[in-house]
């Protein structure tokens, strides 16, 4: 089984493009998804979040959201609003976010190779969110949340993509977020056999977004296997929807902190203790960390800047390594108690995309009382976690700019002139 295959995609008709395309279901709230989407009726939100055509009281994970998603999807269907491709193909995906450009490849990737650790992860999954993507995906009988994953860069492959990206695009949307998604049919059998051979060579890639989205395709694939006593392995339930980007091309923001009280201690109490495991200064302005090992601290009304002591830093570790690590095991969970940052409420976590006047409010507002500013975690130690088995502590990655929903679907079945 090919680790990608191309696929026959279900893409806007040209003259919708700009209708459709919308953010992913993941990145707005339910009240922002419907004032998004509002004056707009084939937004791709209408599917991804179906909950925005309901009453605002209903739950979104509610039997009739995902009945009234599928409603959605089959009028746009109906309405030639989607329009899917003729035969199996691969699609270059461009994300341009200001002067960071980043060309990948949207392709169906394997359920066994992820299955098999070939597509490696790096974040534990929620059952609920899970469950919620298997929804879904059943009620639709369509994957159309792409899983966002990363290759090592191979000059083959992006000297492919490169060519393609040549030619006058296929789609070219400016979402409301400013960032330019434009997508290329690749159309030529020679490349889409290239491509896959390629990939078929590589020891493996790395899902940097959607964890739960692949892992949500996993269960509906083992449940169609058991249901289907006909199985080849090349139905499309064996491959899941993703968009794959070189790892050389990744922009990872930082994912920063707050927290809401000192755990009993008063301000230099905090400081003194701080300093036992960090070099600390005060700073005149918001620290932005430059370097792995630094941190920013706003407390009081003051920035700090910090630097874990270089003996704290277990090399050899690639998850005790991470600055995320280091600060909750020299900061966090000794100083302020967090043992648990996935389930505790004291803590939460703010997207660099927000910026560090967001710290400056959250704990200016009194709703917070200490925040803390992040270097990014880097592609290369997320490899090296996936690499070594293990998983990153939550909220270690702020990837950007988003893929969109909307750019292209894949089908789980054939579906009969006028469904």
């Amino acid at each position: 089984m090919s680790l990608i295959r191309p696929f026959a995609g279900l893409r806007p008709a040209a003259n919708f493009a700009d209708a459709v395309v919308a953010p992913p279901y993941d990145v707005l709230s339910s009240s922002e998804a419907r004032q998004q989407a509002a004056g707009k009726p084939w937004s791709f939100l209408h599917v991804s979040k179906a909950e925005i055509d309901l009453p605002e009281s209903t739950d979104p994970f509610d039997d009739s959201v995902y009945a009234k998603s599928k409603e959605n999807f089959g009028r746009m269907l109906a309405e030639g609003v989607l329009v899917q491709d003729d035969s199996p193909l691969y699609y270059v995906y461009r994300l341009q976010m200001g002067e960071h450009v980043q060309t990948g490849i949207a392709a169906a990737a394997s359920v066994d190779a992820y299955d098999a650790d070939r597509i490696k992860k790096h974040e534990f999954t929620r059952p609920a969110k899970e469950d919620d993507r298997v929804r879904q995906i059943e009620a639709l009988s369509a994957q159309t949340g792409p899983v966002f994953l990363v290759y090592r860069a191979n000059a083959v492959v992006d000297g492919i993509l490169a060519d393609v990206a040549r030619h006058a695009p296929d789609m070219d949307v400016r979402a409301d977020s400013g960032v330019q998604h434009t997508l290329w049919v690749v159309r030529d059998q020679k490349q889409i056999n290239t491509i896959t051979a390629v990939f078929d060579e590589m020891d493996a890639l790395y899902v940097a977004d959607g964890h739960h989205r692949s892992a949500a395709a996993s269960r509906v694939a083992a449940a169609r296997k058991a249901k289907n006593p006909g199985h080849n392995g090349e139905e499309a339930y064996n491959y899941f929807l993703s968009v794959i980007f070189p790892h050389d091309q990744m922009y990872i923001l930082d994912y920063n902190r707050v927290v809401t009280d000192l755990n009993g201690l008063d301000v230099n109490a905090l400081l003194a203790r701080v300093a036992e495991s960090f070099d600390v200064e005060i700073a005149d302005d918001p620290v932005h960390p430059e370097r792995a090992g630094s941190f920013g601290m706003y407390l009081a009304g003051s920035w700090y800047a910090l630097a874990i002591h270089d003996e704290l830093i277990p090399q050899h570790d690639p998850v005790a390594r991470l600055d995320v690590s280091l600060l909750a095991d020299h900061l966090i969970e000794p100083l302020l108690g967090i043992s648990d940052p996935r389930r505790d409420s004291r803590i939460d976590f703010v997207g660099g995309i927000r910026g560090l006047s967001e710290l400056e409010k959250r704990v200016d507002s009194g709703e917070m009382a200490v925040a803390f500013s992040m270097f990014p975690t880097s592609m290369d130690d997320l490899m090296a976690v996936a690499d070594s088995g293990n998983v990153m502590p939550p909220k270690s990655t702020w990837f950007e700019p988003k893929l969109a929903d909307g750019v292209v679907s894949q089908l789980l079945e054939a579906r009969a002139s006028g469904d």
